[in-house]
């Protein structure tokens, strides 16, 4: 059950590049009706902005208040203008947290201070284009390469804009629009794995003889959920230490074991492939949650109105089906399972009843990768139980296949094949199926005609409600050298939610994992099978 709290991401991607959102300069004109030279509408775009001055200027530190989905806070970033390097810290709400590129690694760090490499695809993506343009790279070529286009006009009421496309090396495409009335960038328009996100400019002021827009909208089309940023403070040339763009080091544990322990064992109980655990809640509980390697931490509205926590906001949530879902965030004081108890946890509400219904057993939440991050988790589907360690004191049997992993989000993702076709694949104790492929690869792939007629159904139901697609039994597949043969597999034909993720292959769920004892050591960032 893939359930992300949408927001974040766009939020610090966007402040970290606000730099390099600037003023444009005249409308660009060619001879004999040729279309204008992109780098040319670029060249006077700098000119407008301030010239030869960006010549000179190595780094750019910001202020700004953040407002979005009835949630406000504060952001401070730096933007390395040369190299590309990048950092951003946000405070909002309950919420707080950072990310980073240090030209090397792109990294986030969440409200308790872990830190994670981001190497998922879409997260790469996005984070190339972030740096590409926080180092002013379509002034300045050298910095990093790309193709540069002309993208024709593009009109919205009585304003016109011309349109230049950018995919920079190691990037995905972009669009910048200039304002051909003002020559001011007016907007930047990207699309991402899950939808299309603009972000709007205005309020462009002076600071040390260049311009920068002190507001900034951003918007995926729902208005309930745009963010808007107000610049506060600029400062060029502030001296940025190296070490200030690396990713956090792991911070103090903010748990405890039993009796001084270094690990504890908690009994499961699987139904339709879902692990089911108990966990205490402030003292309270046992209350009857998911244990999902792929979602964040969840309470329901009814959980956290018995628990009394008054959830801020309503940011956008979004899983397998194709709807978004409203969603609060509460902080949990003590989150006991087992025998170990976590300390301010940061839990999100989601509406689960409609899951509950189709499951058959009620719905209290999920705990997901925000436990996962902090131990080296055995999970024995065969035997019912699950055991946390501290990290360092685990050491497993000989004989297991360990594979790699990369953070796709929060999501563990690792390289294999179905049918010989090489691809990514999510990790997720929470899908109840056995494998599904995402609707982008299995059209790309054609695996509905390589594989007979099929079934279409409903195939699933998770935040966003249904999973629909086809259903069909493919021969192989592969995760690294670990192979299962003739997987009943869902070919999905969602075109908005999780699964429509043009970047990942497949989700490979409970039906194929409880055929193996696992170990998630999420430090080292490794499975074994």
């Amino acid at each position: 059950m893939d359930t992300t709290a949408g927001g974040w991401n766009s939020v610090m991607a966007t402040l970290l590049v606000i730099v390099a959102l600037l003023a444009a300069g005249p409308t660009a004109t060619a001879a004999d009706g040729a279309p204008p030279d992109p780098r040319a509408v670029l060249a006077r775009a700098k000119e407008a902005a301030g010239g030869a001055v960006w010549d000179g200027l190595t780094s750019l530190h910001e202020v700004a208040s953040i407002q979005t989905s009835g949630l406000e806070g504060t952001t401070e970033s730096w933007a390395d203008l040369r190299r590309g390097r990048g950092v951003s810290r946000f405070f909002l709400g309950p919420a707080s947290g950072a990310e980073g590129y240090d030209g090397t690694v792109f990294w986030s760090q969440d409200s308790s201070g872990q830190a994670r490499r981001e190497e998922g695809t879409d997260e790469v993506l996005g984070g190339v284009d972030d740096a590409y343009r926080r180092c002013l790279a379509y002034w300045y070529p050298q910095r990093w390469p790309a193709e540069v286009t002309y993208a024709g006009v593009e009109r919205e009421g009585d304003r016109t804009f011309q349109v230049v496309s950018i995919t920079p090396e190691g990037g995905r495409p972009f669009s910048i629009w200039v304002d051909a009335g003002s020559g001011l960038i007016g907007r930047v328009v990207e699309k991402t794995a899950m939808d299309t996100r603009t972000t709007v400019y205005s309020d462009y002021r002076s600071a040390g003889g260049v311009k920068v827009p002190f507001a900034v909208r951003i918007t995926n089309g729902d208005a309930r959920y745009d963010q808007v940023i107000a610049v506060k403070r600029v400062e060029l040339d502030a001296e940025i230490a190296p070490e200030m763009f690396r990713m956090p080091a792991p911070p103090p544990p903010d748990y405890r074991f039993a009796a001084g322990a270094a690990s504890t064992t908690v009994p499961f109980e699987l139904v339709n492939n879902h692990m089911y655990v108990d966990v205490r809640i402030d003292g309270k509980g046992p209350f009857r949650v998911i244990c999902d390697t792929g979602g964040n931490n969840i309470v329901t509205p009814q959980l956290a109105r018995r628990l009394g926590l008054e959830p801020q906001g309503a940011i956008q949530g979004r899983g397998v089906g194709e709807k978004s879902e409203d969603v609060g965030i509460v902080t949990v004081r003590r989150l006991t399972l087992g025998g170990v108890t976590l300390d301010d946890q940061l839990f999100y509400v989601f509406p689960l009843e409609s899951f509950g219904d189709v499951e058959g057993v009620p719905q209290a939440g999920i705990v997901g990768y925000e436990v996962f991050k902090r131990f080296v988790v055995r999970i024995e589907y065969a035997k019912g139980r699950l055991t946390l360690y501290a990290p360092g004191s685990f050491h497993g049997r000989p004989g297991g296949t360990v594979l790699p992993f990369k953070f796709a989000g929060h999501i563990p993702q690792v390289e294999g094949s179905v049918d010989g076709i090489p691809g990514a694949f999510q990790l997720d104790t929470g899908s109840r199926s056995s494998l599904t492929i995402l609707a982008p690869f299995a059209e790309k792939h054609a695996l509905a005609g390589r594989n007979g007629q099929g079934v279409d159904a409903v195939t699933g139901w998770g935040v966003g409600g249904a999973a629909r697609g086809r259903v069909v039994r493919l021969r192989s597949l592969k995760l690294g050298p670990v192979e299962v043969r003739d997987v009943v597999t869902d070919l999905s034909s969602q075109t908005r939610g999780a699964f429509s993720d043009p970047y990942v292959a497949g989700n490979v769920g409970g039906g194929v994992l409880k055929r193996f004892d696992l170990v998630f050591d999420y430090g080292r960032q490794t499975v074994t099978f």
